[in-house]
């Protein structure tokens, strides 16, 4: 019996010495090196200062915690081991790789919820090239103030849509709030179509831009939630690629106007078909998993998660979400708990990241590009706006590429400083006399690299960032706060962005647009934390460990 007994022992070791050659071992002892690393050199810390030091402990244990039951979900995934009656033995284990080939996919559901960053482009740009075309029929070609307001009401309504859009997502679910936010964006779209008055134009715009405003805030919502970790960064920038694609898209429906004027009516009406397809589709999309689960429907939650990757990532997943759970059992924020001493840093971090991507300018190249380059003696304006469309095209698929190499932070970094430069550029072409002769081809140059900048960086970031630093308790109305920031923003560039160049000149409102892109670039660095390859749970209880 002694000898069997040691045989069994014997054979389990070598099983276990075979183990360790699998990746996940592997993984285990690199991690546990990490830690020790990690939280050998945070005792240092402590020196400087107990509430600090505690502090950081805290943290590092908190991520040491987390770490380990990673490890520890991967090591558990293995096959039911059976005994063998006859000689004892134990069968050989099979691990479950949670990498392995998924039977789900979940690309074309975000295709479908960037229809509505589609429709989120193509109505910021669509303006730009049609403006003075509208103005002449609907009579206000001298009136600049009304035709700033055709520009900023739809920015205005989108703030409140925006805002709305957290409370409507978190009551209704995300693909039903998609489908309720159609209505606005096919009336308004029809609405502007055919206005014979300003007064029609308005309406419509407004409507339009409630939609708008609903999409900015469950597109980026959604699609953060439906991603699976290792690839949500490069699928979060997707949403601002397609919002570059419906400002391409805009800019590009322009070129007939030189050729038939009345085309404008054209330009907005072509909305109406990526809102309906958008409706269509979500009928037929998945719910987000985390909003499921949060209202407590577990089989339809788990039905989700088998559509988007698979039967097979049903039970890892769900356990992500009850680890996730467990911290905390309460329940859904408030509106007043996000201005709380618990909340409010990384709710204003959200705000300031709107506040400076719009304050450094971007959205007044997009709206009035054509008129500054006509300014500019450039001939073909619309088609060098156009150029400006592509170019931010290009530079947001680079982005996709890196956002899950080189990480947020350093992006955005990058981002704002490139975009100051630009600002500096286009500001010193038309202030010193020596670059008079070629004010034309560097108000092209500059803007240019203004957007490739823009894209790389300030443009596709705050969008996922967002979803990423909020705990999923106050993820949707966080959100929602963020982008009515965004918004107001917008609408205060929109509204009196020609009435200030008018009074003080392009040059000297680009050059407070690059002070902005500076300010910008120290907050990041000081404010802004990393999220690539962290899961939204695990950053959750990186950010709020108490939750």
């Amino acid at each position: 019996m002694q000898a069997s007994t040691h045989l069994i022992k014997g054979n389990l070791e070598v099983k276990i010495s075979k183990r360790r050659d699998l990746p996940c071992f592997r993984e285990f002892k690199e991690r546990k090196s990490t830690l020790t690393r990690n939280l050998c050199i945070r005792r240092g810390s402590i020196c400087s200062g107990l509430t600090s030091g505690a502090v950081s402990m805290g943290a590092e244990l908190a991520r040491a915690r987390d770490n380990v039951e990673t490890v520890a979900r991967s090591l558990i995934k293995f096959r039911s081991v059976k005994a063998q009656a006859s000689g004892g033995d134990v069968e050989d284990l099979a691990p479950i790789n949670p990498h392995e080939t998924s039977t789900g996919t979940v690309l074309p559901f975000v295709g479908v919820a960037c229809l509505g960053a589609i429709l989120f482009g193509y109505h910021l740009g669509v303006v730009n090239g049609a403006l003075d075309y509208l103005s002449k029929d609907l009579g206000i070609a001298q009136n600049a103030v009304m035709q700033g307001w055709v520009v900023s009401t739809l920015l205005a309504a989108a703030a409140v849509g925006s805002f709305t859009g957290g409370a409507l997502a978190d009551k209704f679910g995300r693909t039903r709030t998609f489908q309720l936010d159609a209505i606005p964006l096919i009336i308004g779209a029809v609405l502007t179509a055919i206005a014979q008055n300003v007064q029609t134009m308005i309406i419509g715009r407004l409507l339009a831009g409630i939609g708008i405003g609903i999409t900015s805030a469950i597109v980026p919502l959604y699609i953060s939630e439906i991603s699976p970790t290792d690839i949500r960064g490069a699928l979060g920038s997707v949403n601002q690629l397609f919002i570059c694609i419906g400002i391409l898209a805009a800019l590009v429906a322009g070129l007939p106007l030189s050729r038939s004027p009345v085309w404008w009516r054209g330009m907005f009406g072509l909305a109406v078909i990526p809102s309906i397809l958008l409706a269509l589709g979500m009928t037929y999309s998945p719910e987000s998993p985390r909003w499921l689960f949060q209202q407590g429907k577990i089989s339809e939650a788990e039905k989700s998660i088998g559509t988007l990757y698979g039967k097979e990532r049903v039970p890892e997943v769900m356990y992500e979400l009850r680890t996730a759970g467990q911290g905390s059992t309460e329940p859904e924020a408030g509106w007043i708990d996000l201005f709380s001493k618990r909340y409010w840093k990384v709710v204003s971090v959200g705000a300031a990241l709107f506040f400076f991507q719009q304050f450094a300018g971007i959205n007044a190249v997009v709206y009035y590009s054509t008129a500054v380059f006509r300014g500019a003696g450039i001939a073909s304006d619309v088609a060098a706006s156009a150029l400006v469309g592509a170019s931010n095209v290009f530079g947001t698929v680079i982005a996709s590429s890196l956002m899950d190499r080189q990480g947020r932070k350093s992006l955005l970094i990058t981002s704002f400083s490139g975009m100051g430069a630009s600002m500096l550029l286009l500001s010193l072409s038309f202030t010193w006399k020596v670059l008079a002769p070629y004010s034309g081809i560097l108000a092209v140059v500059g803007t240019v690299l203004y957007v490739l900048s823009f894209s790389l960086g300030a443009g596709p970031v705050p969008a996922l960032l967002l979803p990423e630093i909020f705990a999923s308790r106050i993820r949707a109305k966080a959100v929602a706060l963020s982008l009515c920031m965004h918004w107001i923003s917008n609408f205060v560039i929109g509204l009196y962005f020609l009435s200030v160049v008018d009074k003080f000149g392009i040059s000297v409102v680009y050059l407070v647009f690059a002070a902005v892109c500076l300010l910008a670039v120290l907050f990041m660095a000081g404010n802004v934390v990393e999220t690539k390859g962290r899961s939204l749970e695990e950053i959750e209880l990186a950010l709020n460990p108490t939750t």
